[in-house]
């Protein structure tokens, strides 16, 4: 039977009393329920995808159809609530910059799932959250808070045993390239959508709006360029594009939105790491595939990765206290 070493269980213990006290900030607590719902529902992109390449669609249709059903979604939304849907001068390139970065974060993982297991390449993606707190340290001054060291530990090592390339299999060069370019163009994205005064300004519902129309204009543009426009082959394929729309578009993007507001870029960007453990669950719990020791790790790690995020403040206190008992002896000359 596996066991932990001590100090990791009271590092557990401690930080499972601090989320209790952390629970009375119920501002910050909204912030991490959302950034959690955010990553199960993007974590929702192969299972609505994979089919719809296997009836003969390619990636950039795919997410072509996914953008323009997500757009008439987010302009009812926008009546319902009443918004403007006029954008100020200062605020047009910048939201024009966060659709690109987007619809290319989209495009290049869409694109990976032709070269590598779909799992993997979900997994691999979860690098971002490291990209993000090296820009909000070195761009914006952010603290970088020493329980972050830990909790990137705790979470490579997560991902590392959820991830199962098919067949023992080496990973896809091109593929893996693929998949860090996106990595890179989310992480760009936060950063972005918590460093800018003028989107900062924006609603949540309005900036999803804008940022799937200027996204849409990639996918013209490689349609321009020769790509193919390829149509759903059954009537499930449009079920498929819509619940693509819906679920990790519009529900995910604007719950990470939100979320960044309420937390920050990093905490939110690090939360995204429940996405492979949600595609676990899903796969045992739904299609019946079995669980193994070594997943069942990987996903307590990742648990661990996320809860250190929510009482960071208090495990960064934790870490001090403990450095002070053990005072490094300095030698004089």
């Amino acid at each position: 039977m596996m066991c932990l070493p001590e100090p990791i269980i009271f590092l557990i213990l401690h930080c499972n009393r601090q989320i209790w006290l952390q629970c009375n900030n119920m501002g910050k607590f909204k912030g991490y329920i959302l950034a959690a719902f955010a990553a199960a529902a993007y974590g929702t992109n192969p299972a609505f995808a994979i089919p719809l390449y296997e009836t003969g669609m390619n990636p950039n249709s795919v997410l072509l159809f996914r953008y323009c059903i997500g757009i008439p979604i987010l302009a009812i939304l926008m009546g319902i609530r009443k918004l403007d849907f006029q954008l100020k001068r200062d605020e047009l390139i910048p939201v024009f910059i966060l659709g690109v970065l987007m619809a290319l974060s989209s495009l290049t993982l869409f694109e990976s799932y032709n070269y590598m297991n779909s799992g993997v390449a979900s997994t691999l993606l979860f690098v971002y959250p490291v990209m993000v707190a090296v820009m909000m340290t070195f761009f914006f001054r952010e603290r970088f808070k020493t329980s972050f060291i830990f909790c990137f530990l705790f979470m490579g090592t997560g991902l590392i045993l959820l991830m199962r390339p098919e067949g023992g299999a080496g990973i896809n060069m091109l593929g893996f390239l693929l998949v860090m370019v996106s990595a890179l163009t989310y992480a760009i994205y936060i950063v972005l959508v918590n460093g800018s005064k003028a989107i900062s300004k924006i609603p949540t519902t309005k900036l999803l709006f804008y940022v799937l129309i200027f996204g849409s204009t990639v996918f013209f543009f490689k349609m321009a360029a020769g790509t193919e426009l390829t149509l759903p082959a059954k009537v499930t394929g449009w079920y498929n594009l819509t619940a693509l729309a819906i679920i990790p578009t519009v529900l995910s993007l604007a719950c990470t939105s939100a979320a960044i507001h309420i937390i920050g870029s990093t905490p939110t960007a690090i939360f995204g790491a429940l996405e492979p453990l949600t595609a676990v669950v899903l796969s045992v719990v739904f299609l019946g595939q079995d669980i193994s020791v070594r997943e069942i790790a990987g996903g307590l790690l990742i648990i661990i990765a996320t809860t250190i995020v929510v009482t960071s403040n208090s495990v960064d206190k934790f870490i001090l206290h403990v450095r002070k008992m053990f005072p490094i002896k300095r030698r004089y000359s």
